[in-house]
């Protein structure tokens, strides 16, 4: 979704940097910046020379195979890209060719509890949401039973780390898909298409396993990709399959191309080793301007690390800049309080960071953290899902033109100050969802993904099909390895790094459908879900991310902005189900704001809500 807001500054930073000169001996303690940061760091492996994931996960590798799953650098012709990739049995074509019917919405809600009570879950298998507005409130009956999380008993000085404990929990394996059809025996007459999509999420996922380790080794690509920090220097590494050659450049280096090459293995993997100073401090200080270098077939181009933590916009700049964010361990934010209990019944105030404070200013994640959030447990809300987290270079934008998607708005502050927040949040006894945007992304090519490599199919499919024309913004390939990994990565980042209780997907109904839900109506026919026009690939990315996020979070939280009404949306994906938790239909939200700002006599209106 796309808002657009005219008369919008972009805020300044204070200069925060000092030009100090490179050192011809290889120690870089002098090409330094000022220290202004906070990071939680994490345990690093190093990856293997030749290889794309981590050799170390498991003892399936792809040299015990022969075989290799590759990043696909052809065109997306097909209309799955699924089948680029080099399986043991080979995967059905396309699926059943099935008629489009053009109507309107149709949504099957159920009635909303209104108790407060932080209980288990109810069994049912389809949740409805009313959303009145940005900052407004929100409630949901429960879909889907979660099996109980495991909660940590903690004091006030116990530091809290879920690391040990969601790595052992691991996913269950992919259940038969079957159910479905007893839950709803209509769908017996798309049988050859809903096989189909489970059999391509099955062979996906056994992929993983064979070739990474499994789906939670997998989700844990921010530990290989982008600069990861070990005992004896820095590593970092970036996919960029389309560049014929690449360096790391910034103030570290006096922005010398020719300092710090990098090396590429055959998946198209880039990498670098940078070695402690020979006092043992890292050669890239804490919040150092970071890019790469690429020579292109576009040309020469700099862009911010695809997996970057932190991005900022100087004065005077309008592209952001790459920050290298890694504060000494007494700077670092150390969680007090484990998450609250997931609530039965939830009632959701949903808020943008920037527009919460009553004076013309854009607010922080501080001063939300100390003024909004005691209002928002006063007022008896459980939940609080914040909007735009992940970082945009365009504000008017409300965060859901992303441009990059493991840093937090700087906007609002640090990753710690976010943290603390979130922290707070806990203490008080409120769940944290957080808006994520995996639908698509940013346009921009000098800060974002578009054009990462110099090539239009980095990340996304190349073309027309790689474009949302309405949202002037790149669509993913959810058929390729990397992209998998970026994006289930990514998910996974968010809730294990800042300890976030679940996401509201953006934009998911132009995910399931090539032509994005534009110009169409659905009337709940069966015709308009299962055909040519749905893109097995999201809907099969989708199945896995609900089901990384279950399997490692079982008290997570997962709802999906759906306008068309698929069905089997929120049924468990081990019945064959696409996994979420809950559905957030617009159309229920435009409905009931009609409803208070236009309608005086309700009852004129009930053959319309109807």
């Amino acid at each position: 979704m796309v808002y657009t807001l005219s008369g919008v500054r972009f805020p300044t930073v204070p200069s925060v940097y000092k030009s100090n000169g490179f050192s011809s001996n290889g120690d870089r303690r002098n090409a330094n910046v000022s220290v202004f940061l906070k990071k939680h760091s994490l345990s690093r492996k190093i990856l293997a020379e030749k290889s794309s994931y981590d050799s170390e996960s498991r003892p399936s590798t792809v040299a015990a195979s022969g075989k290799v799953l590759v990043p696909g650098t052809q065109s997306d012709s097909s209309s799955s890209s699924t089948d680029q990739f080099e399986f043991t049995e080979t995967a059905p074509e396309n699926s059943p060719a099935l008629t489009d019917v053009d109507s309107s919405t149709m949504e099957h809600t159920s009635q909303i509890k209104t108790e407060n009570d932080d209980v288990e879950p109810s069994s049912d298998l389809t949740g409805s949401v009313e959303e009145l507005d940005f900052a407004s409130s929100l409630q949901l009956q429960e879909g889907g039973k979660l099996e109980e999380s495991k909660t940590l008993n903690t004091s006030e000085e116990t530091i809290i780390d879920e690391s040990d404990i969601i790595r052992e929990r691991g996913i269950p394996p992919p259940g038969l898909g079957q159910k479905i059809y007893e839950i709803d025996p209509l769908l017996t007459k798309y049988r050859q298409h809903l096989d189909y999509r489970y059999s391509q999420y099955k062979k996906m996922r056994e992929a993983i396993d064979k070739y990474e380790g499994g789906l939670e080794a997998f989700s844990r690509g921010y530990e290989k990709m982008g600069f990861t920090r070990s005992a004896t220097g820095i590593t970092y590494r970036e996919w960029a399959p389309g560049a014929q050659s690449a360096a790391l450049i910034g103030d570290f280096n006096n922005w010398d191309a020719n300092a710090d090459i990098m090396t590429r293995n055959e998946f198209g993997v880039w990498e670098i080793f940078l070695p402690n100073n020979v006092d043992g401090s890292p050669a890239i200080p804490h919040g150092s301007r970071v890019k790469i270098r690429m020579d292109t077939p576009s040309g020469v181009k700099d862009s911010i690390p695809a997996w970057i933590n932190y991005s900022l916009q100087l004065p005077d700049e309008i592209p952001y800049n790459g920050i290298y964010y890694d504060p000494p361990e007494e700077e670092r934010y150390i969680f007090q309080h484990p998450r609250p209990k997931k609530p039965k019944s939830l009632r959701i105030y949903e808020s943008h960071i920037g527009m919460s404070s009553p004076e013309p200013k854009i607010n922080s994640y501080v001063n939300f953290r100390d003024e909004v959030l005691p209002r928002i447990k006063k007022l008896g809300y459980n939940a609080v899902q914040i909007m735009a987290i992940q970082e945009h270079s365009y504000y008017a934008s409300f965060g859901y033109h992303v441009t990059n998607f493991f840093a937090p708005s700087s906007r609002f502050g640090t990753p710690d100050d976010l943290k603390s927040l979130i922290d707070k949040a806990h203490e008080l006894g409120i769940v944290v969802l957080m808006d994520i945007v995996h639908s698509h992304a940013s346009n921009n090519t000098l800060d974002g993904l578009n054009m990462f490599d110099g090539t239009d199919s980095c990340y996304f499919h190349s073309g027309a099909r790689g474009y949302h024309w309405m949202w002037d913004s790149r669509l993913f390939n959810y058929g390729n390895w990397e992209v998998l990994r970026y994006l289930l990565s990514n998910a996974r980042w968010w809730l294990d790094e800042f300890k976030f209780d679940g996401f509201r997907f953006d934009g998911v109904t132009s995910m399931m459908y090539t032509h994005h839900g534009l110009s169409v109506g659905f009337t709940g026919n069966y015709e308009e879900y299962f055909g040519l026009a749905t893109d097995v690939d999201a809907v099969v990315y989708l199945m896995l991310v609900n089901d990384l996020i279950h399997g490692l979070f079982p008290d997570a939280i997962t709802i999906g902005e759906d306008v068309s009404g698929m069905p089997t949306f929120c049924i468990p994906v081990q019945d064959g189900g696409v996994g979420f938790d809950y559905r957030l239909h617009m159309a229920i939200a435009d409905k009931w704001i009609e409803l208070l700002k236009y309608v005086s006599n309700l009852y004129i209106l009930i053959p319309d809500i109807i």
